[in-house]
């Protein structure tokens, strides 16, 4: 019995060993996790205040509020989406130095008051501009991450592994010998899965907003066009990468190298400004990224369409160069 078991360790060894990208991905996921990590929440002590400045650089010299230590000081080239963030406390303060200086500060945030000491204990005849609002929920800002992270899983695990199933087990080399084309196999399995998840993430969307009575600013009609092009192009992605290989391992070493870095860097647990610009940079080449800035625009802000018409755009594209790829690329049989 002991001899039978070790022939079967023996052979099952040999087989991860001969399989070179299993083996590649299970050596190099983790540490590519661990740097990830290290780049997202490494570095200096945070600080405890986050102060914008409109401006297109920090001078400390010109303005010396700005060498204040504790406090993280963010260019702002957009007044409009500087605003939004201190109304929504996601500033503490606004910092205009030019000319006669000016500050804005949310008469609501307990830190706007603290750092609004700060800023006149350096420059007392700055003119204060007081803005009013409420702090935004963390579950209200949460909850559009976890839905697109729900999402995500499901059109990516949910499609490459059904795909996969179908080439080993010779269902897709008898589809091969009907007239159906690679095309029309892909774009069903592409509405079906969309089918599914659009129903689950509504369940999802009524069930739980029924429980903790999130945020809604905006249209639930775009927030649908908005489900629709996330789930498109995320469930296109997926089949682009079950469109050639035959091994599980390998398959599920490249969805877990496309899902452990959206997960990171998407912004699902935690905003990404006044990260540095290439890592903002990387996170928008993730459709997950635009899908979660676009539904949090619309519920958090009351976006239109104008305001989220680049994200949509991004996903509708990814979603038609995915499908056409995995179209070109598709296998239907084991080598």
């Amino acid at each position: 019995m002991i001899r039978r078991m070790l022939s079967v360790l023996h052979a099952r060894n040999l087989e991860f060993l001969r399989d070179r990208g299993t083996m590649i991905f299970t050596l190099l996921l983790p540490v590519m996790v661990v740097v990830g990590m290290g780049f997202v929440f490494g570095g200096p002590e945070r600080p405890l205040f986050k102060v914008g400045v409109l401006d297109t650089r920090i001078d400390k010299q010109a303005y010396p509020f700005l060498g204040e230590h504790y406090v993280e000081f963010i260019v702002e080239k957009d007044v409009n989406t500087a605003m939004r963030n201190l109304t929504h406390q996601q500033l503490d303060l606004l910092v205009d130095p030019h000319g006669p200086a000016r500050y804005w500060v949310n008469t609501d945030a307990p830190k706007g008051y603290i750092v609004e000491k700060l800023l006149l204990a350096a420059d007392p005849a700055a003119a204060r501009q007081p803005v009013t609002g409420k702090a935004v929920r963390y579950v209200d800002w949460l909850f559009p991450g976890i839905l697109g992270m729900n999402m995500m899983f499901s059109c990516l695990f949910g499609v490459g592994y059904v795909v996969l199933r179908y080439r080993k087990s010779g269902f897709l080399k008898r589809l091969h010998a009907t007239p159906l084309t690679a095309f029309e196999f892909l774009s069903a399995q592409v509405l079906s899965r969309l089918a599914l998840i659009l129903f689950v993430t509504a369940i999802l969307y009524f069930g739980i907003g029924a429980i903790i009575r999130f945020q809604v600013a905006g249209s639930g009609l775009l927030l649908a066009v908005v489900a629709l092009l996330s789930a498109l192009s995320m469930i296109a992605l997926g089949l682009t990468i079950a469109a050639r290989f035959s091994s599980e391992e390998l398959v599920g070493g490249l969805l877990n190298l496309l899902t452990w870095p959206m997960m990171l860097l998407s912004g699902i647990w935690f905003s990404l400004e006044g990260s540095p610009r290439w890592v903002q940079w990387i996170a928008h080449v993730f459709p997950l990224t635009h899908a979660i800035d676009a539904a949090r625009a619309v519920m958090l802000d009351g976006a239109g369409l104008v305001q989220i018409a680049p994200h949509l755009l991004y996903l509708g594209v990814t979603a038609l160069v995915f499908l056409a790829f995995g179209a070109w690329s598709f296998r239907w049989r084991i080598d």
